[in-house]
């Protein structure tokens, strides 16, 4: 069928349309009119109302965040912008109701895994426990079951603005000057991951991912410790040495099963030396978190993100406080490295209906 046959067809359904709207009754052609009006109005409402809970991101500019509607943000914000003017600060109007999210990241009955758990210590309070598992231990036996006042408290975004925590929401990108060699080597001296050349390496695979060095480095510290573990010195599973120093996949409610199922991963992905595993695990974390908008240590550990089509299940870690203690290294390395006062972003996450009293 050419253009011209095309055109014909086209032509010839026009005409056949008025024809037939001609013969249609005045009265008729009025019900029809209202009939489409009334599709067209609700398609709109429709529109708006789809529009108004997509997710969105706002460039903060000091003057466009509502302070009743998000009550204690803009002094903290404030706070930290005047004592470095080069940050930049992104509000994250997640639409997400405070409490309903809460409900969510907290643990219910008949689930195997919690999503947060909270270390086994009397350094925490009674009440961080949860009430459904008590004194019941998960992963390796060390960890216990995070409570809804726990999960609280580390997820209000006003109890992270501020100098000791912010680099939970600090954009996971990388920043030409901001990082460099000499901040790897202060936060890794002493670690499985001192020398220069894993030092480079690691600000090589930042740059190429266009991801933070120092959150490679912080990540690898977070999971690993500073001596490394069976998984980052290599363990053997179906016969070859493995790698897994991301902890990918490593999961389960005993030291044997944890390490089995991210041994299984690495074989998988064939990581059998330790400079492929970091690549790959480079590559895992960019893929499976930063493409989809879990580009900061708050949202791989917090699923608010609705990029991906779904909610509160793609978490990086069940440590409640990993990003805590992820953030503090951070800010150690620019502090180290006299460039905390670069141009970093920090995305700041803005919850409906939050209480006036920060959690």
């Amino acid at each position: 069928m050419n253009k011209y046959d095309i055109k014909n067809i086209i032509s010839n359904f026009i005409m056949n349309l008025k024809r037939i709207i001609k013969k249609i009754p005045t009265k008729a052609k009025i019900i029809i009119v209202v009939i489409l009006v009334f599709i067209l109005i609700g398609w709109l409402i429709f529109a708006v109302i789809e529009e108004s809970q997509k997710q969105k991101y706002v460039e903060y500019d000091g003057e466009n965040l509502n302070e009743s509607k998000y009550p204690g943000y803009k002094e903290l914000i404030d706070n930290l912008q005047a004592k470095h003017p080069n940050w930049t600060f992104t509000l994250f109007y997640t639409k997400l109701d405070w409490e309903e999210v809460i409900a969510n990241e907290g643990h219910k009955d008949n689930t195997e895994y919690p999503t947060n758990l909270i270390p086994d210590s009397s350094k925490y309070p009674e009440d961080w426990r949860c009430e459904i598992d008590k004194d019941r231990t998960f992963d390796n036996g060390t960890w216990l079951c995070a409570s809804d006042k726990a999960i609280k408290h580390q997820m209000d975004p006003r109890n992270i603005l501020n100098e000791d925590n912010i680099f939970q929401f600090a954009e996971l990108k990388y920043v030409e000057g901001a990082q460099t060699k000499e901040g790897i080597n202060e936060i890794t001296e002493g670690s499985f991951l001192e020398g220069d050349s894993i030092s480079e390496a690691l600000i090589q695979a930042g740059e190429n991912a266009n991801l933070d060095p120092y959150f490679i480095a912080s990540r690898l510290i977070q999971e690993q410790g500073r001596n490394g573990t069976t998984l980052s010195r290599g363990c053997e599973y179906n016969n070859a040495i493995v790698y897994n120093p991301f902890n990918i996949n490593a999961k389960g409610n005993s030291q044997e099963e944890i390490i089995q199922n991210a041994a299984q991963y690495a074989y998988e992905q064939g990581w059998d030396s330790l400079e492929k595993a970091l690549i790959g695990g480079v590559e895992f974390l960019k893929e499976g978190y930063i493409n989809v908008g879990q580009n900061t240590l708050y949202l791989q550990k917090f699923d608010v993100v609705k990029q991906d089509e779904s909610l509160y299940t793609h978490q990086y870690m069940q440590n409640l406080l990993a990003p805590e203690s992820e953030a503090s290294n951070m800010k150690e390395i620019y502090e180290a490295s006299n460039t905390v006062d670069s141009a970093l972003n920090f995305i700041v996450p803005l919850y409906e209906n939050m209480p006036e009293k920060i959690s």
